[in-house]
């Protein structure tokens, strides 16, 4: 009895110290985790239909700009010249050039693959708080939860520019079949990442107050972590399809 109160009070004593309270399933995971999770397979629903959406309508604009093609501001015919001038039904000074731009979005995919690298050093910085050659900043999680926020905002820049431009040449949301499926999918991805930024955001904040540490602190980073990821994949997703694939 004693020895079963002792264990107890040590139990409670640690809990008390960090505020750690496992409560686990019966598939042995953390409920939160569950939690997750479950959020993570009703986003993929979420972003399979609008990808879906988005490859319906794809080729099926009745004006321009286009994605890949040359394309006519008032006419449906699409060219199929290398410079897009002998557009049939089109005059020259109508002809409108392929709007995605591939380098630059390249460089904000980069970007953003990259911050999951920084998100995998930062959960391992809080998962290592304490030991040996972990304390120094550039190996600490405080580093590397900057650095992933940092990221995920430069993505966000590089898509506002990207929106920006897209404005500038004719292709609003309300344009054309393509604009309204485009911004719609991106723009929710892009809502998404935002999310995320504020996320590692607060942790970062909590980081820099009381120091990230302890059982809790590692799974509200890894959950952190899983959700981050998770929009690294969609994207990934979203650029093969409507980036690369013609």
């Amino acid at each position: 009895m004693a020895t079963a109160v002792a264990h107890a009070s040590d139990g409670h004593a640690g809990d008390s110290g960090h505020g750690e309270h496992a409560h686990y399933t019966t598939t042995g995971l953390e409920h939160r985790k569950i939690a997750i999770w479950a959020f993570i397979g009703s986003e993929c629903m979420l972003f399979a239909s609008l990808i879906s959406t988005y490859l319906i309508y794809k080729g099926r604009s009745k004006v321009g700009p286009m994605p890949h093609e040359f394309s006519c501001k008032v006419s449906n015919v699409v060219a199929s010249t290398a410079d897009g001038v002998a557009a049939l039904g089109c005059a020259a000074a109508d002809v409108m050039k392929p709007i995605l731009d591939i380098p630059v979005t390249s460089q904000s995919t980069f970007v953003l693959l990259m911050s999951s690298l920084a998100m995998v050093l930062a959960l391992e910085g809080v998962e290592n708080h304490g030991k040996p050659g972990y304390d120094r900043w550039f190996k600490g999680s405080k580093f590397w939860l900057a650095m992933t926020a940092l990221m995920g905002a430069a993505f966000l820049g590089y898509q506002a520019y990207e929106f920006t431009a897209f404005v500038h040449e004719g292709l609003t949301i309300k344009t054309n079949l393509f604009g309204s499926s485009f911004f719609t999918l991106t723009g929710f991805h892009g809502a998404h990442v935002s999310a995320g930024v504020l996320w590692l955001l607060t942790l970062l904040a909590i980081d820099m107050k009381r120091g990230l540490k302890g059982k809790n602190d590692v799974l509200v980073v890894d959950i952190c972590a899983l959700y981050w990821h998770f929009v690294d994949v969609v994207w990934i997703a979203i650029f093969t399809l409507i980036y690369l694939i013609q």
